[in-house]
């Protein structure tokens, strides 16, 4: 991934396609930015989708890993991977 080109609100508002179209064929970002502060990111919706499963796979490889440890320690106390998911998901929330 190109590094991003950094621009404020305004500007993007101005030409929302050409970030989009700078994002789709030549892979960069737009950082968006509002009073200074970044508050979102314009990337292609491919590299969006590839990072979305690169997180999925991580958390599923980290819940996996808490399980397994679980069930070595013994049941008492334990709660099944489906049970963790959803307390951690409340926890992100």
């Amino acid at each position: 991934m190109s590094e991003p080109v950094i621009e404020s609100m305004a500007e993007v508002r101005s030409h929302l396609a050409d970030a989009i179209d700078r994002a789709r064929r030549e892979g960069v970002p737009t950082i968006i930015t509002r009073r200074g502060k970044q508050e979102a990111v314009v990337i292609d919706i491919e590299e969006y989708q590839r990072l979305r499963r690169f997180a999925d796979e991580a958390e599923e490889a980290w819940l996996n890993n808490l399980a397994d440890e679980a069930e070595s320690e013994g049941l008492t106390g334990s709660v099944s991977l489906e049970e963790m998911a959803v307390l951690l998901r409340e926890q992100q929330a």
